[in-house]
């Protein structure tokens, strides 16, 4: 029963690849969410197939134990979720047992960011060694353009680092970015990336000019062929801590987060931040409502025409 577990689980994927479009990241992330599923219940001597409510409420109980955050359940519940609703849709089973189940509760995380200071600082190094003409000025100027576009775009790391060389031909203020489920989205550049994205563009193809042509917006010689997000996340907490900024509290993602809040900060819609994250639901965006609620405050009691009323009523 072991091995027709697994092969559910392999058809599950498949399903979720080709149906859906469902990325690598995400398709590893239910193939490990399912894999510990298999191993708690066959401990249990249940499979998957026939496992009840209770034996999947069991398991999330278990993770509970263990100290799993109720972000970390939900997503493992989600999981469970999507497979079994396969399952009932294949004819493998008549019911679906994770319809009674109730999600974790989660607390409200707000998510870690960096102020304008910190974010200006930031580029004003970047730039400063990217104007180095000493050797590695390439490398550097590459770090500069990585940070202008994340910066400029708010783009997911993984979007960042495979973007496609030919975004250097197209002359305008916009950028095309392919996110999750292989789903597009336009973003306007600044005016500091696009300068930045020229000067790169010129030291890349400089760069390039004996190695040949390359796909890549950023190159690497990695089985990829673009830039680990893992080395450019470790060169970004190295620039962090030259600039005089907590390298431990900064990363690609941290940035993106940043992005966000500024926007909303300076008076910009949810829902065209939301459009340009990339987030398929409002509900994910929701979670950079703290950095509006002072704004709205101040708002309100500068403009709404009760607010003061207050005063003259006493």
């Amino acid at each position: 029963m072991a091995d027709l577990s697994h092969a559910h689980i392999e058809a599950f994927l498949e399903m979720m690849s080709a149906e859906r479009g469902a990325a690598g990241n995400t398709l590893a992330s239910y193939q490990r969410d399912l894999d510990d599923l298999h191993s708690f219940l066959a401990a249990k001597k249940v499979s998957p197939i026939t496992a009840g409510s209770r034996d999947l409420s069991a398991y999330l109980s278990d993770l509970g134990k263990k100290g799993f955050a109720p972000s970390s359940q939900a997503r493992r519940l989600s999981a469970m979720r999507q497979f079994y609703k396969f399952l009932y849709a294949e004819g493998l089973r008549g019911d679906d047992p994770t319809s009674t189940l109730d999600s974790p509760k989660k607390r409200r995380a707000l998510p870690k960011t960096m102020s304008e200071d910190d974010v200006t600082r930031l580029l004003e190094q970047a730039a400063r060694e990217a104007d180095d003409p000493s050797p590695g000025q390439y490398v550097r100027l590459r770090m500069l353009a990585l940070l202008e576009l994340l910066y400029a775009t708010g783009m997911r790391v993984s979007e960042l680092v495979s973007l496609p060389a030919r975004v250097l031909s197209q002359e305008g203020r916009f950028l095309i970015i392919r996110g999750k489920g292989n789903k597009e989205r336009l973003v306007p550049l600044s005016k500091s990336a696009i300068h930045v994205l020229q000067r790169y563009g010129q030291a890349r193809q400089a760069e390039l000019a004996e190695a040949g042509d390359n796909p890549w917006l950023f190159p690497s010689p990695g089985k990829d062929g673009y830039l680990p997000r893992q080395v450019f996340a470790r060169d970004l907490k190295a620039i962090a801590a030259r600039a005089g900024l907590r390298a431990a509290a900064i990363s690609p993602h941290v940035m993106r987060h940043a992005f966000a809040s500024h926007l909303l900060q300076h008076g910009a819609d949810l829902r065209i931040v939301q459009e340009l994250l990339g987030h398929s639901d409002i509900s994910t965006t929701q979670i950079y409502t703290h950095v509006l609620e002072e704004r709205l405050r101040q708002l309100v009691q500068t403009h709404h025409p009760l607010a003061k009323t207050g005063e003259n009523r006493e």
